[in-house]
């Protein structure tokens, strides 16, 4: 019996680009706007933040076609679609890395709490040579009590990664997180 060789695993290559921000892959017309410009608009309620950062590789080569996209909480700590939440806040966001040099950022609102979780960002990331996406967390250094009991936090066996996962404070609402895929100082990664 003959059988057929397996084929390559896919990856995300272009494709991520072309299919989910065209624009910035210069296919213009698709849409007006790249869908996921803004986790929260003008009018959504707390304070305004901006998250910037770069994803690098085990080399430390900043990947300049990876695509990140967020989802949170408002300001309250509520999700759209609950009872309360702020109709002003979408919750989520996508954002193509920049193509010179890696670089990504996101205008939002800093989330509440969700329960006993402490305000932070979901991220997921794709790029080339990432068979899955990749999910982690933004959490908050002015956060800290939150973060002593937070459910997620509390479960990381190896104590002196939790700093991975949290953004440094660049000035007033504005922070850096840089991701790591491999190497030292590699970030936190979950299994969804």
């Amino acid at each position: 019996m003959i059988r057929p060789k397996e084929s390559p695993s896919q990856t995300a290559g272009p494709y991520v680009h072309i299919g989910l921000t065209p624009n910035v892959a210069g296919i213009a017309g698709v849409y007006p706007a790249d869908l996921g410009q803004s986790a929260a608009g003008p009018d959504a309620a707390g304070e305004r933040i901006t998250v910037t950062g770069q994803v690098f590789d085990g080399t430390g080569t900043p990947l300049r076609d990876a695509l990140l996209e967020l989802w949170q909480a408002d300001a309250a700590g509520r999700y759209p679609g609950q009872d309360g939440a702020d109709p002003h806040v979408t919750g989520w966001a996508r954002c193509a890395t920049d193509m010179e040099d890696g670089a990504f950022r996101f205008d939002t609102i800093k989330p509440g709490a969700v329960g006993a979780h402490a305000p932070h960002l979901n991220l997921w990331i794709v790029a080339r040579g990432i068979n899955l996406g990749l999910n982690t967390r933004v959490y908050f250094p002015e956060d800290t009590a939150a973060q002593a009991s937070d459910p997620v936090l509390s479960r990381i066996e190896h104590r002196s990664r939790i700093p991975t996962l949290i953004a440094r404070p660049e000035g007033a609402g504005a922070y850096r997180f840089d991701i790591r895929l491999q190497g030292e100082g590699e970030t936190i990664f979950f299994d969804l």
